[in-house]
């Protein structure tokens, strides 16, 4: 069986060469083989990000591109930091893949409640895997939950106790537990290879 090709895209604020991007392209290189992106408006130095037809198109260049190199029967996920995460599954509403990756998916626009951002979710036809932190203000876990209720297709949630958007956990918090944020990442990483093994 061949490994896992994951396309990993970054969040809006930061581009693939960004630590934490680096820090989970090689967690994830002991599950599969992993190919990172920029959108264009990284490229090109601008901050404001492109609009959601364009993150769409260079989104699924890039899947063009991993799925001419892999093997044609690996099996192939999309893995996203926050937008790179929702660029995903709107990409997977076009394109066939075998699973989606959220790492903070942002589920409120500019952390607005009435703003949700679950049309994407309640249509997508692949299986999804939402890791999320209880101190991610951009995805309640309360409105995550009502979503996921209405969703078609199978979805997961690992959920970091104390994570922020970043799935940080404050340094006070990991002492009393007794545990280190390597252990915490560690733990989302074995969730991702029984998502990629279940699926």
């Amino acid at each position: 069986m061949p490994k896992p090709q994951f396309l990993f895209a970054p969040g809006a604020g930061a581009p693939s060469s960004h630590p934490w991007m680096g820090r989970w392209q090689q967690r994830l290189q002991e599950i599969g083989s992993v190919t990172c992106f920029d959108y264009s408006y990284m490229r090109e130095g601008r901050k404001r990000p492109d609009r959601l037809p364009q993150l769409i198109a260079t989104h699924r260049a890039a899947l063009a591109e991993l799925r001419a190199k892999a093997e044609e029967s690996a099996p192939i996920y999309l893995i996203g930091k926050s937008m790179g995460g929702r660029i995903g599954c709107h990409v997977a509403l076009e394109e066939k893949i075998d699973g989606i990756i959220c790492l903070g998916y942002p589920l409120c626009a500019m952390g607005d409640r009435s703003k949700l951002r679950d049309q994407v979710l309640l249509s997508l036809g692949a299986p999804i895997l939402f890791v999320q932190g209880t101190r991610d203000e951009l995805c309640p876990l309360d409105l995550l939950g009502s979503v996921r209720a209405e969703m078609k297709v199978p979805n997961f949630l690992h959920v970091v106790e104390g994570g922020d958007h970043s799935l940080g956990v404050r340094k006070r918090q990991l002492q009393a537990a007794g545990e280190t944020q390597e252990m915490v990442d560690r733990c989302v990483l074995n969730v991702i290879r029984r998502f990629t093994t279940r699926i």
